[in-house]
């Protein structure tokens, strides 16, 4: 593909419509970015060429004029010492010389048109090419963004499991006292009627406070 296709394909290509279907966003971007920065080097490199060409043609053009000068002053001469014939045979190099200028000053102005055109395209390339970079740093902190939501979220997740799991032990730690303790209290004398209430509302307070804990466990993994 030449530079000036490649030119023509990045210059209409619609960045965000490329990267919405993209597979890799990132992986695009660093495409564009190398072809980009590819074709940049071509087209600086053609317009080095063509700079070459001019100045050597703008050498030719005044070694022609020069020479169209000299043939000049020749007739001149010619004429002024009654030598018509070497007037004439003079004048005619100095028309051939005359072509060649014209052929010369022709390919000067195409080079110079050549030139501009380069230049315009070397600016609107490294201007995309700016575009795309800023995309491209714009693209990584996304990234970098989510990767530290993801982060966090995972924390907080873990955070708050560890402090069911804790609350979990210390309930089962409790039950597993007042069990314990109402076990011993078959090897002591009967104790009066409020005592074995109070027992029996305790149990059923530590009861309801674990199944609200099972439920909020069970919650938070859905």
């Amino acid at each position: 593909m030449g530079v000036f296709s490649r030119f023509k394909d990045i210059m209409s290509a619609n960045i965000n419509s490329l990267l919405d279907k993209a597979e890799n966003p990132e992986k695009m971007i660093r495409l564009m970015i190398q072809e980009m920065e590819d074709t940049l080097v071509e087209l600086k490199s053609a317009c080095a060429a063509k700079m070459a060409a001019k100045t050597k043609a703008e050498r030719q053009g005044k070694e022609t004029d020069q020479y169209i000068k000299r043939w000049q002053l020749r007739a001149e001469l010619a004429v002024e010492k009654k030598k018509d014939d070497l007037a004439r045979e003079a004048l005619t190099e100095k028309m051939k010389y005359q072509k060649d200028l014209e052929v010369v000053q022709t390919d000067i102005e195409q080079y110079e048109k050549l030139i501009s055109e380069c230049k315009s395209n070397i600016i609107k390339i490294e201007e995309k090419l700016q575009l795309v970079r800023q995309k491209h740093k714009l693209l990584i902190q996304r990234g970098i963004h989510a990767t530290e939501q993801i982060k966090a979220k995972e924390t907080i997740r873990e955070a708050a499991g560890t402090k069911a799991f804790q609350r979990f032990s210390e309930l089962e730690g409790r039950i597993e006292r007042m069990e314990a303790e109402a076990e011993m209290a078959g090897f002591s004398a009967p104790g009066g009627l409020e005592d074995e209430f109070q027992k029996l509302e305790s149990v059923a307070d530590v009861e309801a406070e674990l199944q609200e804990l099972k439920n909020s466990i069970k919650k938070e993994k859905k």
